[in-house]
């Protein structure tokens, strides 16, 4: 997408953690351009980006056994090294966050956790096994442990072990670089950010109800104030849904 500097004036459909990341990165690239973020609750990353809805591994592939999928043939694990690095990267940009005085120092969002893999049954742990084997080989999971050592397992996950078999099978893997995000916290620490810069709206409480396309290609947005029901019409050269669930209905419209 092309970006003429300076004249651009650019709508977030909900205020989560796609709307703030994005918002950041564009006052950014663009200082000049012009935001308004659109949010129906009273506060930002209330929802999906909230610390009780979202995973808070950040998906870094470390211990979702969907990123490693078995068919036919050896494990695949393409897709979890792809999320490794993008994890990576997005540590990178929080740490940049916090050079930018974007996230308060003292403020932790994220804490070192060990991340695992917890399974039972023969398939599985012979699954984990070949999981382990083909992962740990690569430097981003370098440091991952696999074991079926039920003490082991018991000091990690005391838990989970107690009451069972010692003759039940099972296996985990474990990693002690994984990480534990607040995305709700992350969320209000950008946007509070970006609603203090210049060229930046932050309507909480305003639900859009329709967008339109216009012949001159800009936007037409209909929003509604949710606390004094009063209605307001905005126009902007891009739109960005990102408004989670409430995304369909507004592509609906």
């Amino acid at each position: 997408m092309y970006f003429e500097k300076g004249k651009q004036e650019i709508a977030l459909i909900g205020a989560g953690i796609m709307s703030a990341t994005l918002g950041v990165i564009l006052k950014e690239v663009m200082p000049d351009c012009k935001i308004s973020i659109y949010e129906r609750l009273n506060q930002s990353g209330a929802e999906s980006s909230d610390a009780w809805n979202n995973a808070g591994t950040g998906h870094s592939a470390f211990c979702e056994l969907n990123y490693t999928p078995e068919s036919s043939g050896p494990i695949d694990i393409s897709k979890a090294i792809e999320i490794a690095e993008q994890f990576e990267v997005s540590k990178q940009f929080w740490a940049y966050l916090l050079e930018i005085s974007c996230v308060e120092e003292g403020k932790s969002f994220i804490d070192g956790i060990r991340h695992m893999s917890f399974v039972t049954g023969d398939s599985n742990v012979d699954f984990l096994l070949k999981r382990y084997n083909a992962m740990h080989k690569e430097a981003l999971f370098d440091q991952m442990v696999f074991t079926k050592d039920h003490q082991m397992i018991k000091e990690w996950l005391p838990l989970m072990m107690e009451g069972r078999s010692k003759d039940e099978k099972v296996a985990c893997t474990s990693i002690p670089i994984g990480t534990d995000v607040n995305f709700g916290s992350l969320t209000r620490s950008m946007i509070n950010y970006l609603s203090k810069l210049d060229g930046v709206e932050v309507f909480m409480a305003h639900q859009v109800n329709d967008l339109t396309k216009m012949k001159d290609g800009k936007w037409m947005i209909e929003v509604k104030n949710l606390k004094d029901k009063s209605e307001r019409i905005d126009f902007c050269d891009f739109v960005f849904i990102g408004a989670g669930g409430g995304s369909l209905s507004i592509r609906e419209v």
